[in-house]
């Protein structure tokens, strides 16, 4: 039985499992530690890999901070997904609440983010943009279903702009929220919320 343990624990990872292991083991290590504290050997060593392993799969610091940007804003987007069939003011705080708890629990890893495409990094940088547009193009597909806003989206031209605003303010206000703004995530939430509706309601 012992033995039957030891072969399953010993169990080669494919490609792909060994792949989420390190970027699950780097959101960890990004979201309790600054990015420049965060070394490559403390991130083999937890995953029990040898270095040159990890940079098989990700030939630089950044691009595996870029990879698990990439990962953590697609969870992000699973997390905050609308929900068909219900308004989209009812559904934007619930979401919004799910968005907070997250910066606040991974504030290290989402600073990081903002100050690496603020330094022009290339590779997170791409990852940046692909991740707003993402968020954008959802947004405005839960819009576009909702009896309430709908005709918004389809009447003016300028709520994909206004979206796009929103997002780059909720940005601004999170980091200085994470800053030490005194404030509580409750009231972080209902400022964004009224912002959004702000523009874009009827």
């Amino acid at each position: 039985m012992a033995a039957n343990q030891g072969e399953r624990t010993r169990r080669r990872l494919s490609t792909e499992e060994r792949r989420e292991q390190l970027l699950a083991v780097g959101a960890r290590l990004f979201s309790e530690s600054p990015y420049d504290e965060v070394w490559i050997e403390q991130v083999a060593e937890i995953a029990g890999v040898s270095r040159g392993l990890l940079y098989h799969y990700f030939p630089t610091k950044r691009d595996f901070f870029a990879a698990v940007v990439e990962r953590e804003s697609a969870r992000m987007l699973r997390m905050t997904a609308a929900v068909p069939g219900i308004p989209v003011r009812e559904q934007l705080g619930a979401g919004l609440d799910t968005f907070l708890e997250y910066v606040e629990a991974h504030a290290h890893g989402y600073r990081a983010f903002h100050r690496a495409d603020a330094a022009g990094d290339q590779a997170v940088r791409k990852v940046y943009q692909r991740a707003l547009a993402a968020q954008e193009k959802q947004i405005l597909a839960a819009m576009a279903a909702d009896p309430e806003f709908g005709p918004v989206c389809a009447q003016r031209p300028d709520v994909p702009l206004a979206v796009r605003g929103w997002l780059a303010f909720t940005t601004a206000v999170c980091l200085e929220w994470l800053r030490g703004a005194d404030l509580s995530r409750d009231q972080v939430r209902d400022l964004c919320t009224r912002a959004l509706l702000g523009v874009i309601a009827p």
